[in-house]
């Protein structure tokens, strides 16, 4: 009797619930490459393998190879040791494929997921990855690793094993289409190492069933990782053409001037630019320059190029005021410093979503209305009426127009001037506050905004401390205004609580680096989570990017839509470039 209701149970299941069963998964249940396909277009499937690819790091050292925890710095490259359940192609919005897992099952109400581990996957040590792997990845994240695992994985409700080679992962509720793909990005580690190595330790090697094994390392100096000749997914479709250098080292610098003086004298490999003056001046000179043994590139990108910042922490009593923030930004000349520190390569960032279909721009279309029109009240009126925008000066340097803007919005919030300073009405407390850096590049920008805000009579300290000192000050959110960046895929969703969410903000390593708490920001993001169509998402976003815009909690910067890349003439790279990524392990050396 008993294995007759159980039967009649799983017919009616299978007829109530139909499920997908296949090789990859996505957002909105359409993926770009079909069961037999043999390699992402963007790769040479050909590539030679072979050689040595240098590259580089800054800062003080590293102090540990575990990038799954909190304490310590990481190590670059320790990704290359490990791997998901699933990849992501770089052309396609948010898609996955199978690469621990060979199949993925997922109803049409996206209550659970299911993943078959391929039988051919292996640690680099030769034994082989089971569910039981899964599972205890997945606890040990939870209750060890870096708190953004807790956020990342919170609608997670249980995970079971199902055989040897199958995982089920239920869900608190059904509609969260993003989070069987978040699941699948979980990297999956080796329970029968972590019962003889403490999973915290620092400098002791890892094992995973990565590409790449760690060759070497000297703390603070380099780590070279070598290819696993034996890696068991060699040859799967989704790395094909992938992974072709026999060895990959990075060395350490202390500052960047000096890595790029290292660049130029052939001691690594590839740079990836982020500095406009050093692109624009300092890669004309240098033996290899001359010879022409050093190229440079810009590749052109789709990314969503998210936002950049001075970041207002809102946890300090004198930025929880809109207004005064809005103040603070009419403040910042961008044109002066794009036009004479950046040598006007930047665009002005007016999105958290810049350069991507999902940027909000003019007015408030029918469908953001809907969404935002219960809570005019908590919103500024501005909002519904008026097109976003920052203050657009001549990039002399006088910004004098928006500086008069700025002090009347101040006065009006409580502030007066008495002998040259800003001074608060109710406390009698001068308008002072410190921006926490560790990167020099922007210690210049800083000044010149230092410059600008102390003719409003405001003491703006700048005070740059080394990585560590940085690192424990802003897990701890001790700071009044940081620079971070926000990075933002065209297909965001869960990551957003942890970019925003109230729940975050007293979450100590989270990277609400505002200390935002608004319950608007909170019900959109949820309806960003729970969007079932591309249409839904994108005008979701666009209410959401809006909220988050006149609220003035940062101080928008700057972005480029390609990528500056300079490298070795003979390091190549596949005529199709990835539409959101470098692709830099799809390169090769020419022969």
């Amino acid at each position: 009797m008993k294995k007759y209701i159980w039967t009649l149970i799983f017919i009616l299941n299978a007829f109530c619930c139909s499920a997908y069963e296949g090789y990859g998964i996505s957002m909105d249940g359409s993926l770009k490459y079909n069961k037999n396909f043999t390699h992402f277009d963007y790769v040479n499937p050909n590539a030679p393998k072979g050689g040595i690819l240098k590259l580089h790091a800054t800062g003080t050292t590293f102090d540990s190879l575990n990038p799954f925890v909190i304490k310590g710095i990481a190590a670059e490259g320790t990704g290359l040791i490990f791997e998901t359940l699933c990849v992501p192609s770089e052309d396609e919005p948010f898609s996955m494929y199978g690469l621990i897992a060979d199949k993925v099952i997922v109803p049409d109400s996206r209550k659970y997921v299911e993943f078959v581990i391929n039988k051919n996957a292996r640690f680099s040590d030769g034994v082989s990855v089971t569910a039981d792997d899964v599972i205890f990845t997945f606890n040990l994240l939870m209750t060890k690793g870096t708190p953004v695992y807790k956020k990342y994985y919170q609608d997670v409700l249980d995970v079971q094993k199902i055989n040897r080679l199958k995982v089920r992962f239920d869900f608190v509720s059904s509609g969260n289409r993003e989070l069987p793909l978040i699941v699948s990005q979980l990297p999956v580690l080796p329970e029968h190492y972590y019962k003889k190595v403490k999973f915290e330790a620092g400098l002791t090697p890892p094992l995973g069933s990565g590409p790449y094994t760690i060759e070497s390392f000297k703390q603070g100096k380099y780590i070279i990782y070598q290819r696993n000749r034996n890696y068991w997914a060699k040859d799967l479709p989704v790395n094909k053409g992938r992974y072709n250098f026999d060895e990959v080292s990075y060395d350490y610098f202390r500052d960047e001037t000096v890595a790029l003086e290292a660049f130029k004298a052939g001691e690594y490999d590839y740079r990836l630019e982020r500095t406009a003056k050093l692109w624009a001046t300092m890669y004309d000179n240098g033996p290899l320059v001359k010879t022409g043994e050093l190229v440079k590139e810009e590749i052109k990108h789709e990314n969503s190029a998210g936002m950049q910042g001075f970041v207002f922490n809102l946890r300090n009593p004198l930025f929880q005021d809109r207004l005064v923030r809005k103040a603070l930004t009419l403040a910042f000349d961008f044109e002066w410093i794009n036009k004479h520190l950046f040598y006007g390569q930047y665009k002005r960032t007016l999105s958290y979503f810049a350069n991507s279909m999902l940027a909000s721009s003019d007015l408030p279309g029918k469908e953001e209305e809907k969404l935002l029109f219960p809570f005019r009240s908590k919103l500024p009126e501005d909002l519904f009426k008026k097109t976003f925008s920052l203050p657009v000066n001549n990039g002399t340097g006088n910004n004098r127009k928006y500086l008069k803007k700025a002090l009347s919005i101040l006065k009006a919030r409580g502030f007066s001037i008495q002998k040259g300073k800003l001074v608060s009405k109710k406390t009698g407390k001068p308008f002072s506050f410190e921006i926490l850096l560790a990167n020099p590049a922007f210690e210049k920008i800083a000044l010149v905004y230092k410059n600008s805000l102390k003719k409003l009579g405001i003491n703006m300290i700048v005070r740059r401390v080394d990585t560590t000192q940085y690192y424990n000050r802003i897990r701890t959110f001790d700071y009044d205004m940081i620079v971070a960046v926000f990075p933002q895929s065209l297909s965001p969703g869960n990551e957003q609580r942890y970019f925003f969410g109230s729940r975050s903000a007293d979450i100590h390593g989270s990277r609400n680096f505002c200390g935002i708490k608004n319950s608007v920001v909170d019900y959109l993001i949820d309806k960003i989570i729970s969007a079932d169509t591309r249409t839904k998402l994108v005008n979701t976003v666009k209410a959401f990017d809006r909220v988050l815009l006149w609220n003035y909690y940062v101080i928008p910067h700057w972005h480029l839509d390609y990528y500056r890349i300079a490298h070795k003439k003979k390091l190549v790279h596949p005529k199709i470039t990835p539409k959101y990524g470098t692709g830099l392990f799809t390169w090769w050396w020419k022969k």
